[in-house]
């Protein structure tokens, strides 16, 4: 198997370990170099603080044994897309060179979500330019995914799904490390369920115990149809 560079941009800590963490946790399981990227550091919150969410996260991330993660410090609540922002995450794609760039799905209640998704889309395009002021080599990744980390209560209908059943308890082992956010929190248990539910279902689509599901706005390149059975 030929090694990847795989980067998760994320608004907000947790939003990609409720997303795409078992995805995340079954690439490191085959090799590849697997990098993370937290936009804000996701408070305040009711029972957070930067403090806690620092450790929450720390723990969470050894859960998920990734090469590198890193926070870009952009403001919770106000995140936007603007050229800030599209720069910082223009030159951490220079930085880590992924060859597969994930953010969070563009249909969502949660205005950090829906700037997160702007701002990568936009960062992909500007992480390519020559005769630019911006660190780094240019660098553009072949595919940009979208994981499913969704406020709107919507069915929605990936493009495609990856197979998590073997790493779905560390996920939610993951999650579980933020307890300020889905245990103090009595409001937000239902995540777990929500989780365990809607992953259960994408896996019994590809007769699987769980997966996850992803979307794209590109076509996506298969060898031969062997790579899909």
């Amino acid at each position: 198997m030929v090694k990847k560079r795989f980067l998760f941009i994320s608004p907000h800590p947790d939003d990609a370990e409720l997303g795409i963490g078992g995805t995340i946790l079954k690439l490191k399981k085959q090799g590849h170099a697997v990098f993370m990227v937290d936009l804000t550091d996701g408070e305040p919150t009711p029972f957070g603080s930067k403090e806690k969410r620092e450790k929450e996260t720390e723990k969470a991330t050894k859960i998920l044994g990734v090469d590198e993660r890193i926070n870009l410090g952009l403001p919770n609540r106000y995140l936007c897309d603007n050229q800030e922002a599209r720069l910082l995450v223009a030159e951490t794609i220079r930085k880590f060179k992924p060859d597969i760039l994930f953010c969070p799905y563009s249909e969502d209640a949660h205005p950090d979500h829906l700037a997160a998704t702007k701002i990568t889309e936009a960062a992909r395009f500007y992480a390519k330019y020559t005769k630019v002021d911006l660190a780094g080599q240019p660098h553009y990744p072949f595919y940009l995914f979208y994981f499913f980390s969704s406020h709107l209560r919507i069915s929605a209908q990936p493009n495609f799904f990856i197979d998590i059943s073997d790493c779905f308890a560390k996920k939610i082992r993951a999650i579980k490390s933020y307890r300020s956010q889905f245990i103090d929190n009595f409001k937000n248990k239902f995540v777990f369920s929500y989780v365990e539910n809607i992953n259960h279902y994408w896996g019994s689509l590809i007769r699987k115990e769980f997966a996850e599901g992803l979307f794209t706005k590109e076509a996506i390149k298969l060898d031969n149809l062997q790579s899909i059975l």
